[in-house]
């Protein structure tokens, strides 16, 4: 197991890059969230910019609601989706922040 705050050296080129691990790992979890093609889908449904119950985005896509429910839990947990509760509802929407932090953190690794 490694210590918190251990580095992790990565080579670009010709020269090194220094990255904590904690970070790297968190990083990690967050861009397997995205890499689904079912979380996609529901990325972009919910990029038209409307707020959504579970049970719309369920039904749009032709989905078990649990399986639906299990995948915005993943997204909910890597900061992708954001929710807000309306009396027993609870509406899904794109934290659109969080996704272009995803975007830089791609465009830094493969740059």
């Amino acid at each position: 197991m490694r210590k918190k705050n251990e580095t992790v050296t990565l080579k670009k080129g010709l020269s090194n890059i220094q990255l904590d691990y904690t970070e790297l790992r968190k990083a990690v979890l967050v861009l397997r969230a995205v890499n689904h093609k079912l979380r996609q889908r529901i990325i972009d449904l919910l990029d038209s910019g409307e707020t959504m119950t579970v049970t719309d985005i369920y039904i749009k896509l032709r989905l078990e609601q649990s399986v639906a429910s299990q995948h915005l839990a993943i997204l909910r947990r890597a900061g992708v989706v954001v929710t807000e509760r309306q009396g027993k509802f609870i509406y899904y929407s794109l934290n659109n922040d969080r996704l272009d932090q995803i975007s830089k953190l791609v465009e830094d690794l493969a740059g």
